[in-house]
């Protein structure tokens, strides 16, 4: 053949590749599908701009390393999929990009999925510059994943993931069981924002394998990304496989710790922890074998035990696969531990976990405990963890002595925003000094910056209205913060006000207005928090088989609702209950302060959770200055179950009065919390404290309070075979008559 020749069939052969590269533009799921079915490599299928509600759309193809098959948006972030919407992508070397999940949820249990079924994967696959915001089941206990990875080779990048509210990984690598092969996926340059609690086990931001295939290698990478206020429970990242690194995050602000949960062999480095002192924030875990924690940066880091800056467990004997599994030859050094609370050792030790560490070392670390204090804590045998080059800043009594000196340690921010000593002397301990933290502008899309935080209560208009007037119509009207401002008089409340924003009603100043109510206040539906604020409620004439305010089961989770200088008389003792959640619901916080409640059944009535897997219905309930009289309980919190993956609940009550009040054996009772402080309180003629601990290590305070006629505090213990924990002290118990 001619060279004339076989370089003209070149070129027909380049020209025919050239024309299979199209540009394709769909505006409905017919003509996508259509489009899908005819792709070939190196075509883009283009979704036009707009809303594209109830998509739910499969995107399968061959493509080639050079010449992917890409479903894109128009423009990036022009497209919206909204309503019931996912993504399952099968086959190779095809990419996701531009697309946002907003107003909706999946249909299914994931959002994006890297398989189309239980037959066809994706591999060698890329989702980048996706945006799923807010895009939550309705209900918290609905489990989903918002990304599942499954196959090999698959990239997730510069994406934006923030707002889960519900049960489920936010982003999960998939290692079916009986499928142990290395993943080699790689997830960097991601922003990952706020993820509330969710008040159960489940809440992880990302995942990779579970118990059953843990002991082979995944080999994924986690990398540069930013794990910002990711607080869902206990483990921000969940390793539960082999052969893993997790290196160069910035973690804000986030409680919980990165946890080498299953797996061996591997390596978390050079990430960078920001604190800022906010309660349950920790850094590494440590189980299993193998594990390298080195050149890693911790500061202002406040939580303990299991969230600790870092925690070495003690392991299980024998352990089943989905137990502990004892640590062995750990390697923990170079890293920086500053201004932070603890450094936990043989962390978890009790009967079950009774395997020390073994063959693992502790070294050239760098300590600087919080407020001077010695952070290092040993909850059992150390003896398996060798100490060697360690330096602390100097303590009064220090639990360690040899391979951990003592020594003054002056500290200098350094240009990359880090604290360092600036005695060249500590140069080689602790972290590396060419740490590089991440920034907001290298993750997620740059052309998204989510919608603006939910509007405080006060932070919008003020509303004057005089009494008399429709209540119901000006809470239907109002904007999300905006205010009811009420005058002296009264505002007769026929029916249950229906709240879906965040909304205060309070008295104008010097006015003292009154809300005659005649079954329910309120109840708080989807996006709705309430704040009521110098005013009085007279539900003497309620039926009193409703609550004050309900929580409906469609209220969005982490709602709020506040009192503060209100009384409340109700129709007569056990007869109205004050605030009820229904079950799947969930609050950040409830506070009373300096109120007053009289004549009521439960003024907080929080049970409605009665599964065993954990699942309670409040972050914080807090009470202040307040005054309970002819109450059937002041508050009923309950959490079930002994699961050790959340924070809460965290109940606190003090300086108020309770009198003549109780049932069941109890004015108060609370069970399941891990934080209780109740203090300066006094009860006169009613029944007592009962606090019941069912899970983890719980922090519980009863002290100087004031019993007369009334039992003394008592503590329970569901699990834990000693005496009950806890600190009871300096409480004046009169005798009973």
């Amino acid at each position: 053949m001619k060279l004339r020749s076989v370089l003209g069939i070149a070129l027909m052969v380049l020209a025919s590749s050239a024309a299979h590269a199209r540009d394709v533009l769909v505006s409905d799921p017919a003509a996508f599908k259509a489009a899908v079915k005819a792709a070939r490599p190196g075509d883009s299928i283009l979704l036009a701009d707009g809303e594209w509600r109830d998509f739910q759309a499969v995107f399968t193809g061959i493509g080639t390393p050079d010449k992917p098959i890409t479903m894109a948006a128009q423009t990036k972030g022009k497209v919206v999929l909204t309503g019931q919407s996912n993504i399952r992508l099968g086959g190779r070397h095809l990419v996701v990009s531009g697309l946002v999940f907003r107003d909706g949820h999946s249909p299914s249990r994931e959002v994006i999925s890297f398989r189309r079924d239980s037959k066809q994967v994706a591999s060698n696959s890329r989702v980048t510059e996706v945006v799923i915001d807010g895009f939550s089941k309705p209900d918290r206990r609905a489990e989903d994943i918002w990304v599942a990875l499954y196959g090999t080779d698959n990239r997730v990048d510069h994406s934006h993931f923030e707002g889960k509210t519900n049960a489920g990984v936010t982003l999960a690598v998939i290692r079916p069981k009986g499928q142990g092969e290395a993943n080699r996926h790689r997830i960097d340059h991601n922003y990952f924002g706020p993820r509330p609690p969710l008040g159960s086990n489940g809440g992880e931001t990302i995942r990779i394998g579970t118990s059953e295939e843990s002991l082979s290698d995944s080999l994924t990478l986690v990398e540069r990304n930013i794990f910002d206020r990711t607080s869902g429970e206990v483990e921000i990242v969940s390793v539960k496989a082999g052969g893993n690194i997790v290196r160069e995050n910035l973690v804000l602000e986030a409680q919980g710790a990165f946890v080498l949960r299953h797996g061996n062999g591997n390596l978390i480095e050079r990430n960078i922890f920001f604190g800022k002192g906010v309660p349950d924030t920790g850094g590494v875990r440590v189980i299993n074998s193998d594990q390298t924690v080195r050149d890693n940066y911790f500061e202002g880091l406040a939580g303990t035990s299991f969230k600790s800056a870092v925690s070495v467990m003690n392991g299980v004997p024998n352990s089943v696969i989905n137990r502990y599994h004892q640590v062995a030859n750990a390697r923990i050094a170079g890293n920086s531990i500053i201004d932070s609370a603890r450094i936990t050792l043989a962390a978890g030790a009790d009967a079950e976990r009774s395997a020390a560490p073994v063959d693992s070392r502790f070294e050239r670390n760098l300590i600087v405990g919080a407020k001077g204090q010695d952070p290092f804590r040993a909850e059992g045998d150390i003896a398996g963890i060798a100490l060697a080059g360690n330096v602390q800043s100097m303590v009064a009594r220090p639990l360690l002595g040899k391979g951990v000196e003592q020594r003054e340690v002056t500290l200098e921010r350094a240009a990359n925003g880090l604290l360092y000593p600036t005695d060249p002397a500590l140069a080689a301990v602790g972290a590396p000094r060419d740490l590089k933290p991440v920034t907001r502008g290298e993750v997620g899309a740059r052309w998204y910056r989510g919608n603006s935080p939910e509007a405080a209560f006060g932070t919008g208009a003020t509303h004057p209205l005089a009494a008399g007037a429709s209540l119901a119509e000006a809470a239907a009207d109002a904007q999300a913060g905006d205010t009811l401002a009420l005058g002296t008089g009264v505002y007769d409340v026929a029916a249950p006000l229906t709240v879906r924003r965040r909304l205060t009603i309070a008295g104008a100043k010097d006015a003292k207005p009154v809300l005659r109510v005649a079954s329910s206040l309120a109840r708080i539906a989807g996006g709705g928090g309430l704040k009521l604020e110098n005013l009085a409620i007279d539900a003497r004439a309620a039926a009193g088989e409703d609550a004050l305010i309900a929580v409906g089961g469609g209220a969005a989770p982490n709602y709020r609702i506040a009192f503060d200088g209100v009384s409340v008389r109700g129709p007569g003792k056990g007869r109205l209950d004050g605030i009820v959640m229904a079950p799947g619901t969930f609050a950040d916080d409830v506070t009373l302060t300096n109120s007053d409640f009289a004549d009521m059944g439960v003024v907080v009535l929080a049970t409605g959770e009665q599964e065993p897997k954990g699942w309670y219905p409040m972050e914080r309930l807090t009470i202040s200055g307040s005054r309970f009289a002819r109450v059937g309980m002041v508050a009923d919190l309950l959490r079930k179950g002994n699961d050790e993956s959340t924070f809460g609940p965290w109940f606190a009550m003090t300086r108020s009065s309770v009198a003549d009040s109780g049932a069941g054996g109890a004015s108060l009772r609370v069970s399941g919390a891990q934080h209780s402080d109740i203090a300066h309180n006094s009860f006169a003629g009613s029944d007592g404290i009962l606090v019941i601990h069912s899970v983890g290590a719980p922090e519980t305070r009863i002290a100087s309070n004031a019993f007369a006629a009334t039992p003394a505090p008592r503590i329970e213990e569901l699990v834990w075979k000693g005496p009950p924990r806890g600190v009871i002290e300096d409480n004046l118990v009169e005798a009973q008559p």
